[in-house]
């Protein structure tokens, strides 16, 4: 018997699409690691094709003709990966969607791919597998979170050679639960870690000597999640990868000098970091009371982190209720305060599964709501919902603001003399800033086009809903897709 052909694609969004040849197009894309695990739950009498769109739209007519197809998407790809599934499905291929977006909205789904895959699937999918090939394909399949010492290790012999970064995954779970933030409600609130021997083992295969780290916060928050930390790094140290990574964590990194001298040995070089907010009232606001509570000086703490060679990202959002005119250049002067080397100011965006999404679906906040058409206009670079104190066009103004301050050539070029002065990755910081930079004009040009045709008059600060708000046809979109960084698991 032939053996089954399984194609896993990870769909792009067009309006902020990467897959345009570019010389920083490696270093803007991560890869799908999700799918590279759920190739490694396959059996091996299966043929695991995965397929990114971020590297190329293939022509999928062209390709061998599957036997099942498996979509994964954030929610700013739903409408892209629902396109691919009804040409599959009209070529009479079973096509299955997993991943965070249709854990969210599973209805949704369904109304347009054969099967849906909610949460982790490590626990479900040798059953969707068995299924399928009795004929018996089910509609929903739950996967609930599982320890991670049965996790396998991704098939990074299947992922093109097309990235920058390597990736690889060693915690789930978080128990912050910001507002925010859909991780606890997709991977739990309960921080979970793989063995330290099979994290280990599964960086050596990684063929890239640049890694992240998609965890959404490597180090935890707990003393047993650091201690972990600590036994992780000891052990990287010990097995001499020779491989340079970069991670998420809270800004507790720079609370522990042991911490940090076990991490640099190890090979960290950056740390992105969610400052979210630059007041007290904003972090309430999103539920970013570890920040409150461990209220130590910012600016004290980014020290630590560099004096151990790290570089610092800082992430901080526009739009909050709190935020009134001005919000941009705050930021910029106090991410410039703090030290930090890089930051990615997004806007405030109310995704599936969060309580964010809860509060301002029911104040009717939510104006771009055809969905799922809309969903491709949340990537976090375009305001899809009212703000109390902002109009949409000065949400826009204060992200410019925000961006030109702190991106000035100037501060660029007095970051990098620092970093080149203390031998902190100045080249990664140079690649940082020119791919930053491209993003940011290529930015300017499409509000240029928006402010010409059809303008933002319909998202007034605080105003409720006057009917049907269309968005314009081109929307100042595509800093980074959906914020890898920011959100590994939206």
């Amino acid at each position: 018997m032939a053996p089954k052909h399984l194609y896993l694609i990870n769909p792009c969004n067009p309006l902020v699409s990467m897959a345009q040849p570019s010389r920083w197009r490696r270093y803007r894309v991560w890869k799908p690691l999700g799918l590279a695990v759920v190739a490694a739950l396959t059996p091996r009498d299966w043929q695991v094709t995965i397929l990114d769109e971020n590297l190329g739209i293939p022509d999928y007519a062209r390709l061998p003709r599957p036997d099942l197809v498996g979509i994964t998407a954030f929610t700013s790809q739903a409408p892209r990966a629902y396109a691919i599934a009804g040409q599959f499905r009209r070529a009479g291929i079973p096509t299955l969607m997993g991943g965070i977006h249709a854990s969210m909205c599973p209805q949704e789904a369904l109304a347009r791919v054969d099967a849906v895959v909610q949460g982790e699937a490590e626990a479900v999918w040798p059953g969707v597998l068995g299924d399928f090939q009795q004929g018996a394909l089910g509609r929903v399949y739950k996967g609930e979170p599982l320890d991670l010492a049965g996790v396998p290790d991704a098939r990074h012999d299947l992922l093109d050679r097309g990235y920058a970064f390597g990736s690889i995954q060693t915690t789930r779970g978080c128990p912050l639960n910001c507002h925010f933030c859909s991780v606890s409600a997709f991977n739990g609130h309960r921080y979970r870690y793989r063995p330290v021997g099979d994290v280990v083992r599964e960086f050596g295969q990684i063929r890239e000597r640049l890694v992240l780290v998609v965890d959404d916060n490597l180090i935890g928050t707990r003393p047993e999640h650091l201690a972990r930390a600590k036994d992780l790094f000891r052990a990287m140290i010990a097995a001499g990868l020779n491989k340079k990574w970069i991670c998420q964590t809270t800004i507790n990194l720079g609370d522990d000098e042991e911490l940090l001298s076990l991490a640099a040995a190890a090979g960290c070089v950056g740390a992105f970091i969610g400052f979210e907010s630059v007041s007290p009232q904003g972090l309430a606001e999103l539920g970013k009371r570890y920040n409150i509570v461990k209220g130590d000086d910012p600016r004290a703490r980014v020290r630590r982190i560099h004096r151990h060679g790290i570089l610092v990202v800082g992430s901080f959002i526009i739009g909050l209720d709190s935020d009134t005119p001005g919000v941009g250049r705050r930021i910029a002067r106090a991410a410039q305060c703090y030290g930090v080397d890089l930051i990615n100011p997004v806007f405030l965006t109310p995704l599936p599964g969060t309580r964010l999404w809860e509060k301002m679906r029911a104040q009717g906040r939510i104006v771009a709501d055809h969905f799922p058409d809309d969903w491709r206009y949340y990537t976090l670079s375009f305001p899809v919902a009212r703000c109390q104190n902002l109009s949409w066009q000065q949400m826009l103004g204060e992200m410019d603001d925000c961006w030109r301050s702190f991106y000035a050539p100037w501060r660029v070029l007095g970051r990098l003399c620092g970093n080149l002065s203390q031998g902190r990755g100045p080249l990664i910081t140079l690649i940082a800033n020119l791919s930053y930079g491209r993003n940011f004009q290529a930015d300017r040009r499409r509000l240029r086009d928006l402010d010409t045709s059809r303008g933002p008059a319909w998202l007034e600060p605080g105003a409720p809903p006057s009917g049907r708000a269309h968005l314009p046809a081109q929307p100042w979109g595509g800093l980074v897709q959906g914020s890898a960084l920011l959100q590994q698991s939206q």
